[in-house]
């Protein structure tokens, strides 16, 4: 049987008090703490590590211990949340609305066009890599796996997810280029299309 404890029923069997937060702001601090990175092991410690040589049983015995070990690092990591609210301030103090509709317009036509014919993109850099043509593959093509071609060559775009995914029933007669998202684009392998 599998049973799931919130973390309100966390909190509550061992007796700590959730402390309460204004609306809002702990997403911006969660936000302030991603973008600082105030709460990341050089900061703060590897917690997996320091639990382990943790003895005591409460959460006071904890918050000794840790203070004993790390003596500097709540100081530290509050430090460097504080410069990056102070930055998130600023930059909230810019945003009006012609930089609302931008971002909106960038994220809705922008982002979903490229996402949608990133293919093209990464057909066009093959080609220009071997110096040759490239196009979309025909409804014909596309039926027995082609997403397009590089020259004469006959291409199908998946993702790198693709190459772990047991049992698939696809069988693909072209050959493949995989890719993966990363947080500043793709990043393409065109395997041995592109020597």
């Amino acid at each position: 049987m599998k049973v799931r404890l919130t973390n309100e029923e966390i909190r509550a069997y061992l007796d700590i008090q959730a402390p309460e937060f204004p609306k809002y702001t702990t997403q911006l601090l969660n936000l302030a703490n991603q973008n600082a990175q105030g709460t990341r092991p050089r900061v703060v410690g590897q917690m997996s590590e320091l639990i382990q040589h943790f003895t005591g049983k409460t959460l006071h015995d904890w918050e000794r211990w840790y203070q004993r070990e790390k003596p500097d690092a709540i100081k530290a990591a509050t430090e460097k949340v504080l410069q990056m609210v102070k930055n998130l301030r600023e930059a909230i103090a810019k945003i009006d609305e012609e930089i609302i509709e931008q971002w909106i317009r960038d994220l809705v036509i922008v982002k979903t066009y490229m996402g949608l014919r990133f293919q093209e993109a990464i057909l066009k850099k093959g080609a220009e890599l071997k110096n040759q043509t490239y196009r979309l593959a025909e409804p014909a093509e596309e039926a027995v796996g082609a997403d397009g071609f590089i020259g004469e060559t006959p291409v199908s775009i998946k993702p790198t997810t693709y190459r772990v995914k047991a049992g698939l029933s696809e069988t693909i007669l072209v050959q493949v280029v995989f890719y993966e998202k990363t947080k500043n684009g793709l990043v393409v392998d065109y395997g041995r299309i592109v020597d």
